[in-house]
């Protein structure tokens, strides 16, 4: 029970981003067990009023495959910059334990709101767990494999960014703002509006991104011998 019990204040520790190095690199089986249960739960919630949901969507199951798919997307753009202490199995285990915040998704405001008034508060709640669980990212990278100045940014920033353009040349922006607030969107939705705005917005950042990230990856490659990864800051890499 102890045991258990330490996961679980990791796990408010690092919602809190105060969890420190060398506590998110002890992280294990059980803190990846939790945090597929709350990834499996939130992605229930997230489904539970919308009618048009596939069974894997229904059933949770989407979410967790999503969880798979970022942090392998994340893992590799960020190997190629050289960090320090990275394991798949670690940063998996982070982003699910960023999973709980996406439970603010299953609360039922079209109960007891107007259909306006939900829609904004469904926003609200989108751009909280987004800035939310974006800024637990930037804070994972900087303390555990050290990442600094522009590989901060493009190792956070390109993988999100990426995702997002990549939908949008599939045209499935419609999708992933049904899936993101569990509601049918319209085209007269504000919060839909803010959507296409962040794809805007992506589709800007992606170049100077992809041409920061590729200069970078260029000084790195091939490695020089002797030379040692990025040296650890600790006013950088741990909490106060």
């Amino acid at each position: 029970m102890k045991m258990w019990s330490a996961v679980f204040g990791t796990l408010f520790r690092v919602l809190t981003f105060r969890a420190r190095r060398e506590e998110l690199i002890a992280m294990n089986w059980r803190h990846l067990t939790v945090g597929l249960f709350f990834t499996w739960l939130a992605g229930m919630g997230r489904y539970w009023d919308n009618p048009r949901a596939e069974q894997l969507q229904v059933y949770g199951f989407g979410s967790v495959i999503y969880v798979f798919a970022l942090s392998t997307l994340v893992y590799v753009v960020v190997w190629a910059l050289r960090p320090r202490d990275w394991r798949y199995s670690n940063l998996l285990t982070f982003v699910t334990l960023t999973s709980p915040p996406a439970i603010l998704y299953a609360i039922p405001v079209e109960m007891f709101m107007s259909r306006g008034a939900a829609t904004s508060v469904n926003s609200w709640f989108l751009a909280i767990v987004a800035a939310w669980r974006l800024a637990l990212l930037v804070t994972y990278l900087k303390r555990v494999p050290a990442l600094k100045g522009v590989d901060l940014v493009t190792g956070s920033l390109l993988p999100v960014v990426l995702v997002i353009v990549s939908l949008t040349m599939l045209n499935l922006q419609h999708a992933v703002f049904d899936i993101m607030r569990g509601t049918e969107a319209t085209p007269e939705d504000a919060a839909y509006m803010v959507l296409l705005l962040l794809t805007c917005l992506s589709m800007v950042l992606v170049w100077p991104l992809l041409l920061a990230y590729f200069f970078r990856v260029a000084e790195l490659w091939p490695p020089k011998d002797g030379k040692d990864p990025q040296e650890i800051s600790p006013d950088d890499s741990d909490p106060p």
